[in-house]
């Protein structure tokens, strides 16, 4: 059972690059209806192809995070040293989020997700983990970045490191996020979450 009564919860789906997030994120849209609200986060990296600005995220200039953050916006930010500089990903308190009505669903890195907790509760704030086999995760980074237009395999390989150190057992434990997806079969995956979601 992911949530214990019956006030808004924020859902975070985590999981380490190329696990499948977004793809089990749009799926689990589709399958609940209304049930979720959204909540787009922000970043200052580069759009990617085939992402829409409000869509994936807000992107945003370096300037524009720091003015948000300076004016008590910014619910948590994440900051990635990446070989083209650095990159901010944030939460901000936008008006997206009114926990008296609704339940909301979004991507977000265990940081975050502690950040979050911190700022609206343990209790408001329910961990959904994915994992794919290593070897598995890598081939499918390599194949979605080749796709792109500028492909940065080095960021990927960066990336693909600090997960591992992101994602630590330890880490993970000291979350109390113990209970995992294996993202094997899509299908079967989103259908698990269902069924732990509507307990």
């Amino acid at each position: 059972m992911i949530a214990t009564d019956n006030s808004g919860k924020i859902y975070c789906l985590m999981g380490k690059s190329s696990s499948g997030k977004d793809t089990i994120y749009k799926k689990l849209l589709e399958k609940t209806g209304d049930r979720f609200k959204t909540i787009v986060s922000y970043t200052t990296r580069p759009i990617r192809d085939g992402e829409t600005d409000g869509v994936e995220y807000h992107f945003v200039t370096v300037p524009e995070f720091e003015r948000m953050n300076d004016n008590g916006k910014v619910i948590e930010h994440r900051c990635y040293h990446t070989i083209h500089g650095d990159w901010y990903y944030f939460t901000a308190d936008d008006g997206q989020i009114d926990l008296s009505k609704d339940d909301y669903l979004l991507i977000m890195t265990p940081e975050g997700y502690k950040n979050l907790q911190k700022y609206f509760g343990k209790d408001k704030v329910m961990p959904i983990y994915i994992e794919v086999e290593t070897g598995l995760r890598l081939l499918r980074a390599v194949e979605r970045e080749r796709k792109q237009h500028s492909p940065k395999y080095a960021e990927l390989c960066r990336r693909f490191l600090a997960d591992e150190e992101d994602f630590s057992e330890d880490k993970l434990e000291a979350l109390g996020i113990r209970k995992t997806y294996q993202n094997v079969d899509l299908e079967e995956t989103v259908e698990e979450i269902l069924k732990d979601l509507s307990t």
